[in-house]
C-alpha cells in the first residue's frame, strides 16, 4: 500500500504526510520548508549523495568463479586508488559488488543496483548470457554497462546496445589473434581439427566464429563436441580424440573447463598439438606448469612491459600477494576509463559519457598503444597477444610458466584488424 493510501497517515498527521509526498523546488519551496520547521515539523531536504556509486556484477560461484574472484580484487584496488587520489569531481566512489550467479539473478541485481542503490554505471560480468541480461536492464534504465569479460560476438552484433561498452575482446578478435599464429606455424591449412566447446552462449558463438576462420583458411573440423559447463571428467572426449587422430585439438572451452582439460590432456599423454580460441591466465595457473602446453590467445598478461602495466602489477601483487590475470586487467581498465570520462565531462550523466567515448577518447589500457571505443559498436580497439609455454625450468615462480608473444596487430597496423567488421557483426543502435 502506498503512503498516500495509508489510513493511519491520513488520520493521524495529514499535514506531515502531505509535506513528505510533495516534491519542492526553488526558493519559495525552501522558505515554505523553513516555515514548517518553525511550526515544529522537521524540514525534509533531498540532496545528492556525496558518493558516486559504481555497481559491479561478476560470477563468484560455478565454473567462472575463479575468474570472478580476480575481478572483485581488481576493481576494489582501482576504486581505492581513485579515492586516495581525491575521487572524481571531489566525490569519493562507492563500490557495490555482487555475485551475478546466472542471467536471471544478474538481471534482477542489475535493476536493483540502478533503482534502489543509485548506481550511475555497471561494470563487470564474464558470462555472455548474463552480460546480455545486464545490458538489457542497462538499456531500459539508460545507464552505462561496461562489459569486462563477455566474448560473444552477438553482444556487439544484433544484441548491441547504445548503453553497453566492451573492454573484453569479441570471439572474432580472439580467433583471429590465435588463428593467425596457427597459420604462421602451418597448423590450419590442410589440417584436420577436433574441437571441444563449452555448451552455452559463449561456446556456441566461439565455435561458429572458429569454423568460419578455419574454413576460410583451408582447414576443417572433423569433429566437434559440446561439453557441459559443469563437466569435470574429460576422459570420454580424450578417448574420442585418440580415435579421431586429428592434426590439432582446439579448445573452445571456458573457465575451469580449460583447467581440467589441460591437466587431463597432459595425463593422457596424447601426441596431438593443442590450441585454444578462448583463454584466461588463471585457468592455466590452475593447471600448473607441468601440464600447460599449446598456443592460446591473450588480451593482457602481467608480463606486458609498459609503465602503466608494471605499476598495476606491482600494486595488485603488493595488496594480494600474487600477480593479476586478464580478468583483473579488464575490471581495472574499465573503472579507470569511466573515471576518465567523468573527470573530462565533469558529469556522471550517461549521455555525456557515451558522447565522450564515441568521439574516440584515447584510453590508457596498460598496453604499448592506447585504446579507444569504436563508435558504431562500442568495442574497445586494442592490441592482443598469443601465449605458449615457457621452456621447462625457466619459470621464476608458480605464475611464470607462460611465454608472452608479440603484440597483434603489429605496431604499424590498424587496431581494427582483429575486430569484427560490419559484415561479420552488424550492429545497429
Amino acid at each position: 500500500m502506498s503512503q498516500a493510501d495509508s489510513p493511519a497517515d491520513s488520520a493521524v498527521a495529514p499535514s506531515v504526510s502531505t509535506s513528505r509526498r510533495q516534491l519542492v523546488t526553488g526558493s519559495a519551496a525552501i522558505a515554505g520548508m523553513a516555515a514548517l520547521g518553525g511550526l515544529g515539523f522537521p524540514a525534509i531536504v533531498h540532496s545528492q549523495s556525496d558518493k558516486i556509486k559504481i555497481g559491479h556484477l561478476t560470477p563468484l560461484t560455478g565454473f567462472l568463479g575463479p575468474l570472478g574472484e580476480y575481478a572483485v580484487m581488481s576493481i576494489k584496488l582501482a576504486v581505492e586508488e581513485v579515492n586516495q587520489a581525491g575521487g572524481v569531481m571531489g566525490r569519493q566512489l562507492e563500490l557495490i559488488s555482487e555475485d551475478s550467479v546466472n542471467p536471471s539473478t544478474a538481471s534482477s541485481k542489475a535493476q536493483r543496483l540502478f533503482e534502489r542503490d543509485g548506481a550511475v554505471v555497471l561494470i563487470g560480468e564474464i558470462s555472455s548470457a548474463s552480460g546480455l541480461a545486464i545490458a538489457q536492464v542497462a538499456g531500459r534504465n539508460k545507464r552505462i554497462f561496461v562489459n569486462t569479460g563477455c566474448n560473444s560476438d552477438e553482444l556487439r552484433g544484433k544484441s548491441c546496445n547504445k548503453y553497453m561498452f566492451h573492454v573484453e575482446g569479441a570471439n572474432t578478435t580472439y580467433v583471429k589473434a590465435c588463428g593467425n599464429a596457427l597459420l604462421r606455424d602451418n597448423m590450419i591449412k590442410g589440417k584436420k581439427l577436433f574441437g571441444l566447446t563449452a555448451d552455452y552462449a559463449f561456446g556456441h558463438d566461439l565455435l561458429r566464429v572458429a569454423k568460419i576462420f578455419v574454413s576460410a583458411n583451408g582447414g576443417s573440423f572433423i569433429q566437434d563436441e559440446l561439453v557441459a559447463t559443469d563437466a569435470t571428467d574429460f576422459s570420454p572426449y580424450l578417448l574420442k580424440i585418440r580415435q579421431a587422430k586429428p592434426d590439432l585439438v582446439i579448445s573452445n572451452l571456458a573457465g575451469n573447463q580449460i583447467t581440467n582439460f589441460i591437466k587431463q590432456y597432459a595425463e593422457f599423454g596424447l601426441p596431438y598439438p593443442t590450441a585454444g580460441f578462448g583463454f584466461d591466465t588463471a585457468v592455466a595457473w590452475g593447471a600448473g606448469a607441468d601440464n600447460f602446453a599449446g598456443t592460446w590467445p591473450m588480451i593482457w598478461h602481467h608480463d606486458v612491459d609498459t609503465p602503466g602495466s608494471r605499476a598495476f602489477v606491482a600494486a595488485f601483487t603488493k595488496k594480494y600477494g600474487k600477480p593479476p590475470e586478464n580478468q583483473a586487467w579488464g575490471e581495472y581498465v574499465a573503472l579507470k576509463a569511466i573515471v576518465q570520462a567523468m573527470s573530462a565531462t565533469k558529469s556522471t550523466d550517461s549521455a555525456k559519457l557515451i558522447d565522450y567515448f564515441e568521439k574516440g577518447a584515447q584510453l590508457d589500457i596498460l598496453k604499448a598503444r592506447k585504446g579507444y571505443f569504436r563508435d558504431w559498436d562500442h568495442q574497445l580497439m586494442q592490441e592482443m597477444y598469443t601465449v605458449t609455454a615457457k621452456p621447462k625450468g625457466k619459470a621464476k615462480d608458480r605464475w611464470d610458466f607462460i611465454q608472452l608473444g608479440q603484440t597483434v596487430p603489429g605496431p604499424k597496423d590498424s587496431l581494427e584488424i582483429l575486430a569484427p567488421t560490419r559484415e561479420e557483426n552488424a550492429c545497429t543502435m
